[in-house]
């Protein structure tokens, strides 16, 4: 499989305001395939969110080396879309608007972008909705609207912190399976981090398991599930196994400490 990212000994340490360095990640390795969908989940504070911003070229690492598609990352890049746990939508302007906000930044075609958004919207189950305010959505409905937005311009990797976090359980379930239905059609790399080992597990292709701080790859678990995965999927011995092995390595660790 032709590699997406490509991470080796990635160090980060932050200068904290009494003047102390803070290791927030330690020698992180791995790789994620072109096409794949992996997962990080870890304690809170180990530092999934910092390696998603080193990533995303939003964040200067201390050492290492880190290659998107073959290339070293030494700031933001325009193939690369960023969905955060909350929608961040521009409350003045409509649905559709929204989701077109990256061509008037990078000053592209908007009448090319335009079919696209609208197609997107329409998969997304949204193209009712395309004159619609934000504050007329529900949280569900507006993490859809960033969802679409980051995937407009066909981003070869998209970068999602904890995206559904601030949902209810229900919505959080759907909005995964929408995820992969989105995902399915358009094969983007995802990386998407979460505090959910079963949303982790149902999603992904790969789970990546991280230490506490200083954050470091405990374990790399490979979740052979056939797809399309259905919610009657976590019923089934082999979800339960995957589920099982990725809480125990964090639980063992917090018994360590």
């Amino acid at each position: 499989m032709l590699e997406s990212i490509c991470i080796e000994r990635l160090c980060k340490v932050y200068r904290a305001r009494d003047g102390t360095d803070v290791e927030a990640l330690r020698e992180v390795s791995f790789t994620v395939g072109r096409g794949e969908f992996v997962s990080i989940v870890g304690q809170s504070g180990c530092g999934k969110s910092t390696l998603l911003k080193i990533l995303a070229g939003l964040l200067p690492k201390s050492s290492g080396t880190l290659f998107i598609e073959g290339q070293a990352v030494d700031g933001p890049r325009r193939d690369i879309g960023i969905v955060f746990q909350k929608a961040l939508l521009l409350e003045w302007r409509r649905v559709l608007d929204n989701v077109l906000l990256p061509v008037e930044i990078f000053r592209l075609d908007r009448r090319e972008y335009e079919a696209k958004a609208l197609r997107l919207l329409r998969t997304a189950g949204l193209a009712e909705f395309l004159r619609k305010y934000p504050f007329e959505l529900s949280g569900g409905m507006q993490q859809r609207v960033a969802l679409c937005r980051a995937l407009l311009a066909e981003p070869a990797l998209l970068l999602m912190d904890e995206p559904f976090g601030a949902l209810d359980t229900l919505t959080r379930q759907k909005m995964g399976f929408e995820l992969l239905r989105l995902w399915e059609e358009w094969k983007s790399t995802v990386l998407f981090v979460t505090h959910d080992i079963d949303e982790a597990v149902m999603l992904s292709d790969r789970v990546l398991v991280m230490s506490s701080r200083p954050g470091r790859i405990m374990d790399s678990v490979t979740v052979d599930l056939p797809r399309p995965r259905q919610i009657f999927t976590k019923d089934t011995p082999e979800f339960i196994r995957f589920s099982s092995r990725i809480r125990r390595c964090l639980w063992e660790e917090v018994g360590n400490d």
